[in-house]
């Protein structure tokens, strides 16, 4: 391609003209065509435009525009600088930062936007030591001076978490400030959960914008967990957006206040995807799936698009309930929309699948991903596993070891448990083992919970407790209650009342607790062990918690507690009541 200026004909020329308009693929697929055609592609003004457009376009992938740029034989920097711009939008800052290396190789002049661009890219995959040698590169061009660069500079040391360089170049006093320097600086400290520093630096601002003010409430509220105090950043906000109603809410869900998040949302004055998504995902965290779930259908009703949170948080809802008609049809609803069902998303509805005791539809989605992580194959591991699918559990696990994907504690956790419920103890003691000398994870107190859990249920008690007492950390209640629960199984009443003296001197004894001991006793004749439970019971004021059952009805769903008869209307009661009186009469 000709590396000549645009001609004036160029620049008026209608083509280009429209590329600027350009948001569909076959739009920017049509005029490509017509480039090439016109041979007015062979100009690297008329490239860059082209490969500006492909980045822009929400339709396309860079890799269109990789294959527009690979056709141009003298790059210039603005074309560099789409790409690089490009890479970033797409969260594949090493590819951005790999451009920038090539373009020092091939002699291609940097500017004051180049710069700016490779170092985001450098702060968002961490790059420390690239971001140095980049600072060092704009010390010896003379950009340090340049107010985009040194912001660019105060983001990328801030997002690497060296606050202390950032703020060395924040006060250098010979050089101009601006409210991106500001408000980069606050950000910093923000992310690092310096609240004290970035008040500091907010009371000292000479201007501030609603972003400034968003960044603090965040801090506050999510960083922190000082709810109190950023409401009262957010109530002196002298002009609110939709990014500080947002931000507010989120604070509020992030420490499970969602009385006081509903409230706040519900007094929104606009709602966006980001709004609903807070809301339902809060609620799937904060144990109230039925209600993440009647928002989610709230949010579809009212024309709203879920985003990927909103999809997840409703998603875990379905499996927290085992609904798996609303999962489903959430499922179907996401594919019909044509809402990216990415990695994350696809990982939801395999975990809700497995919960569901859908094994099927699990086995098939997980097959049909196209990209998997460590939390892919978690799920898919331990949902087997809690299903009776242990040996298949191991054969994931085999096939992970084949492929060398990575490997983290839940992975193991996970395969510990598929063994546990499939009684394989020989193969969870190697596993086990081999986390150490294999993989060099040191065992953790849930990896030897599971191990306690594998024993117990295969009726190893003595082994089990032994693990207990020679544990290299302080054993908690759920270990002892693992093996209080294998002694009903098994019926050994002196180890059962060792572990709820373990719980009483932890402090663990619930109600729960002392009912799994009354019915040892229960099942093997000791009434007056049963009697005494019941004292000590009666004695603490412990109440049994109280049953709770769920179910689908009509694409809704319905939760029946104990001794509740809202879901059962008088009439029907009483009729109830008077035909079994009758029978009984009857039957006299």
């Amino acid at each position: 391609m000709t590396r000549s200026p645009p001609s004036k004909l160029l620049l008026k020329n209608p083509l280009l003209s429209l590329l600027q308009k350009c948001r569909t693929a076959s739009q920017i697929f049509q005029i490509h065509g017509q480039l090439i055609t016109t041979n007015i592609i062979s100009n690297t003004f008329a490239a860059s435009r082209l490969i500006a457009a492909s980045v822009v376009s929400d339709a396309l992938t860079m890799d269109y525009a990789e294959l527009v740029f690979t056709q141009i034989e003298q790059p210039n920097s603005f074309i560099c600088n789409t790409m690089i711009k490009g890479y970033i939008e797409v969260s594949n800052p090493h590819r951005a930062f790999n451009l920038y290396s090539w373009m020092q190789k091939k002699g291609v002049l940097m500017d004051n936007y180049t710069y700016p661009f490779v170092l985001k890219a450098c702060g968002l995959m961490l790059g420390l030591q690239e971001g140095r040698e980049i600072h060092g590169e704009v010390v010896k061009r003379g950009f340090e001076l340049d107010l985009f660069v040194r912001n660019g500079l105060i983001g990328m040391y801030c997002r690497c978490g060296e606050t202390i360089c950032a703020r060395t170049l924040f006060d250098d006093g010979s050089h101009q400030k601006d409210l991106v320097s500001w408000n980069s600086m606050i950000h910093g400290y923000v992310r690092g959960g310096e609240m004290g520093e970035a008040q500091m630096l907010f009371d000292e601002m000479p201007e501030r914008d609603v972003f400034s003010w968003a960044m603090m409430i965040d801090g506050y509220g999510k960083k922190v967990g000082d709810i109190v105090h950023a409401r009262e950043m957010f109530d002196n906000m002298p002009q609110r957006d939709l990014v500080s109603w947002n931000s507010m809410i989120d604070g509020y869900s992030n420490v499970g206040e969602m009385v006081a998040a509903r409230r706040l949302f519900a007094n929104m004055p606009e709602k966006n995807a980001i709004s609903w998504s807070i809301m339902i995902d809060g609620y799937a965290r904060d144990g109230n799936p039925k209600e993440a779930l009647n928002l989610f259908r709230q949010m579809v009703r009212q024309g709203t698009k879920p985003d990927k949170v909103s999809a997840v948080g409703a998603i875990s809802a379905c499996a927290q309930l085992g609904a798996i008609d609303q999962g489903k049809w959430i499922h179907i609803y996401l594919s019909k929309n044509r809402i990216t069902l990415d990695v994350v998303v696809q990982t939801a509805l395999v975990d809700m699948y497995m919960k569901c005791g859908s094994l099927d539809e699990a086995r098939k989605m997980f097959n049909n991903m196209s990209e998997r992580n460590v939390i892919s194959w978690n799920v898919m591991i331990v949902g087997l596993g809690v299903n009776g699918f242990g040996e298949e559990a191991l054969e994931l696990f085999a096939q992970m070891e084949m492929e060398e994907t990575l490997m983290d504690d839940l992975t193991f956790i996970g395969v510990l448990t598929a063994c546990s419920h499939a009684g394989l103890v020989i193969e969870g003691l190697q596993i086990f083992n081999r986390m150490r000398s294999d993989y060099r994870i040191e065992p953790k107190l849930e990896h030897y919970g599971c191990l306690v859990d594998l024993l117990g249920r295969a009726g190893k008690l003595d082994e089990a407790q032994n693990v207990i007492e020679t544990m290299p950390m302080k054993p908690n209640s759920a270990l002892w209650g693992s093996l209080l629960s294998a002694c009903r199984t098994h019926r050994n009443i002196t180890l059962a009342e060792v572990s709820l003296h373990r719980l009483a001197e932890l402090k663990e004894d619930d109600s729960g607790v002392y009912v799994i001991m009354s019915n040892i006793y229960a099942e093997e004749g000791r009434w007056d062990g049963v009697l005494w439970i019941r004292k000590l019971m009666t004695d603490r004021r412990m109440m049994k918690e109280t049953g709770r059952s769920v179910i689908e009805v009509d694409g809704g769903v319905e939760e029946f507690i104990n001794g509740d008869g809202s879901h059962f209307p008088r009439q029907e009661r009483d009729l109830v009541i008077s035909s079994l009186s009758k029978m009984m009469v009857t039957a006299i």
